[in-house]
């Protein structure tokens, strides 16, 4: 390569990777640690670029070259920090609005191995019996110890119809199963409401998308027509999703000014979120809140606001300890950096990340069948249709998508909810 190229390369690698070596570190802010200036670096990426575009055995492809290369710095990390390419941050931008195609799962990289958060209700994971906490091992075939999240999330998803295979290993002692599933359109409904008998009314969050404080309002004001005295708020299994719903919907169980959380990073300084309007309609009510290993991140939220400032009683099991915050930072070319800038705190100071939220009354659930090893139903292709559903076999349509399954007899965490609301009543 002549010394005019390998200059224009050079240039084009400080273009390319100036902006992420300095988010990364590479520069100096209020707050900030001195660390060392980038270019020496970038001198000996430089070099080493060269050394592969010259001698490598085959022809390579610059731009991918350095996207790899950011790719490796931000594997360096944490898990959540991760470089997305231009059509990974358009798929990640979908991930909010409700739909998309693939199998219903939330994961995310626990003890360096691709986990399930939870099951999107009424979705081929959970009809397949998937659980949270079970670990991911190959997704058709091609392990998992390697990928990002995304790139994990991009090969379970495809259009529907089609098949994917997983190996899941659940539990320490038990072999791996392999476990196929047909693609569907995934249509979350994120708030289902019941009540579950005179007075005492069962909402569920199933994860917080762009209308779930708006969806939550209107149950809640049909809940206080019907003469609700108590309320169970059901985040088990519920993934997490915008912060900003989060803040919403705390906001509807606190009084205006109680805070919601707050975040701390390196080098931002502390930003605290509040209930803004105490949109509570009614009289207070008693109000317990369910939670399990599979309530992550903006449920976490939630229920350590209403722990703290004694606004419900937690139910459950601890939460997953997922409470970091990623900030999205668009790049020139439409692809993205993910970069994890904070962790939340709950109202007292409570760390989130790792530890979760404990449960003022500790409750657990019975192993299922699928979990001891007894064999699950096939899954059956669905049909063509995309309307809203919870389950196939059944066969239900839109119009009964609030009707849910809320038995506290069947389920020990929901009648120990129920049990607590009826003796402060």
């Amino acid at each position: 390569m002549k010394q005019g190229t390998r200059n224009l390369v050079f240039k084009l690698c400080l273009g390319a990777l100036i902006l992420s070596l300095f988010i990364l570190g590479g520069g100096k802010g209020p707050g900030s640690t001195a660390v060392q200036e980038p270019y020496p670096q970038l001198k000996i990426f430089n070099n080493v670029l060269f050394l592969i575009q010259s001698n490598y055995v085959e022809e390579v492809d610059t731009q991918e070259l350095i996207r790899g290369a950011i790719k490796g710095m931000l594997q360096t990390l944490d898990p959540y920090s991760s470089y997305l390419t231009p059509e990974q941050y358009n798929e990640m931008k979908v991930d909010t609005r409700g739909s998309f195609e693939g199998l219903g799962i939330e994961i995310t990289i626990k003890d360096y191995q691709l986990t399930v958060v939870a099951p999107i209700e009424g979705t081929p994971a959970e009809r397949a019996g998937i659980l949270p906490g079970d670990r991911i091992l190959k997704i058709d075939g091609q392990p998992t110890k390697d990928m990002t999240l995304h790139e994990a999330v991009s090969k379970m998803r495809g259009p529907r119809g089609t098949k994917v295979t997983l190996t899941i290993l659940r539990g320490e002692d038990e072999a791996p199963r392999e476990i196929t599933l047909i693609r569907e359109v995934i249509r979350v409904k994120s708030v289902r409401t019941k009540e579950l008998e005179e007075g005492i009314q069962y909402i569920r969050i199933a994860s917080f998308q762009e209308r779930t404080a708006e969806d939550l309002q209107k149950s809640l004001t049909e809940a206080y027509k019907r003469g609700m005295k108590g309320l169970v708020l059901d985040l088990r299994n519920n993934p997490g999703g915008l912060l900003e719903q989060a803040i919403q919907v705390a906001d509807q169980f606190l009084e205006k000014g109680k805070m919601v959380v707050y975040t701390q990073g390196r080098t931002e300084k502390k930003h605290e979120y509040y209930a803004r309007t105490g949109q509570r309609r009614g009289p207070p009510f008693p109000m317990v809140v369910l939670i399990n290993g599979g309530s992550a991140s903006a449920s976490e939220i939630v229920a350590g606001a209403l722990q703290d400032w004694k606004r419900a009683i937690i139910v459950g099991t601890p939460s997953f300890g997922k409470a970091s915050v990623q900030t999205i930072i668009e790049l020139e070319d439409h692809s993205a950096l993910r970069l994890t800038t904070a962790r939340y705190f709950t109202p007292l100071g409570k760390a989130i990340q790792g530890k979760g939220i404990a449960p003022d009354v500790v409750v657990e659930m019975p192993r299922p069948a699928e979990e001891s090893g007894k064999p699950t139903r096939p899954q059956e292709p669905g049909p063509k249709k995309t309307e809203p559903r919870i389950s196939e076999e059944e066969g239900v349509g839109p119009e009964e998508m609030g009707k849910i399954e809320a038995d506290p007899e069947k389920d020990p965490q929901l009648r120990k909810a129920v049990e607590l609301l009826k003796a402060k009543l």
